[in-house]
């Protein structure tokens, strides 16, 4: 009935906007082999899932849809916190192949904050029926990362898909993400920050974007480092996701 969500080889996490079939690829990866709660202190809902793929287990986890990664909202938080903190393998980023100028800004966050990432073009199908042509290979020269081309409901391009995920996470795929140009005196204080957050909270990931974010005035982020909260942010990445009604393993999340 699918493989043991306690013993997997990798993480992988899935982000992207709402209505642009992310939680349609979550279901079509992982069928049955579901698991469906809330984020644990949180009532959005979690849906994890597993699937096999060259000989390795795979856990993916269905981050709550939204536009951005800036802490607007819980969901919001809630992607930014597991992207940050929950050291997934891979980040696939899932982007409507009808609307990608509007899906970019998601996307562009994400590779701010990791180099793992593959880029899924989906509802391919659709793009093709409004008459618009999307080269993925562009789009993936442009990023930095690899951009697969898929149909969640045809499950076309799912093999590309699930090889590129494995090629990125096992090295044989290399990624440069486009990232922007930083003022040198911006480098500067990011040199100089980096390392004291760590000091505060030792082991944290990702310790230069969150340099990043105090030099831009994030409250949430200063007020996290301050109060101790960034540890326990870090441990609760790991948590199990806390039981919820398994009817809403049907949909997963938006």
């Amino acid at each position: 009935m699918g493989i043991n969500l306690a013993k997997y080889d990798h993480l992988v996490a899935l982000a992207g906007n709402p209505n642009t079939g992310k939680s349609s690829i979550f279901n079509a990866l992982t069928g049955l082999r579901q698991h469906v709660g809330n984020w644990p202190g949180k009532t959005v809902t979690r849906a994890e899932g597993g699937f096999s793929f060259g000989g390795h287990n795979y856990k993916l986890v269905d981050l709550p849809g939204t536009y951005s990664l800036l802490s607007a909202s819980h969901d919001e938080e809630i992607s930014r916190n597991f992207i940050l903190f929950g050291r997934p393998d891979c980040t696939i980023v899932v982007m409507d192949a009808t609307a990608l100028e509007r899906n970019l800004n998601l996307a562009l966050q994400v590779l701010e904050i990791t180099d793992k990432v593959v880029i899924c073009v989906n509802l391919i199908d659709e793009a093709r029926r409004k008459g618009l042509e999307v080269d993925a290979r562009s789009l993936s020269r442009d990023l930095g990362v690899p951009a697969v081309a898929t149909s969640a409901r045809s499950r076309e391009g799912f093999h590309d898909l699930l090889a590129t995920v494995a090629g990125v996470i096992g090295g044989q795929i290399s990624t440069k993400p486009l990232r922007p140009k930083v003022d040198p005196a911006v480098e500067r204080a990011l040199d100089e920050l980096a390392p004291m957050i760590e000091e505060l909270a030792p082991g944290v990931p990702n310790a230069r974007w969150l340099a990043f974010r105090l030099l831009d005035g994030d409250h949430r982020v200063r007020q996290a480092l301050l109060s101790g909260e960034l540890a326990e942010l870090v441990a609760r990445q790991a948590a199990p996701a806390e039981a919820a009604n398994p009817l809403i393993a049907l949909q997963g999340a938006q």
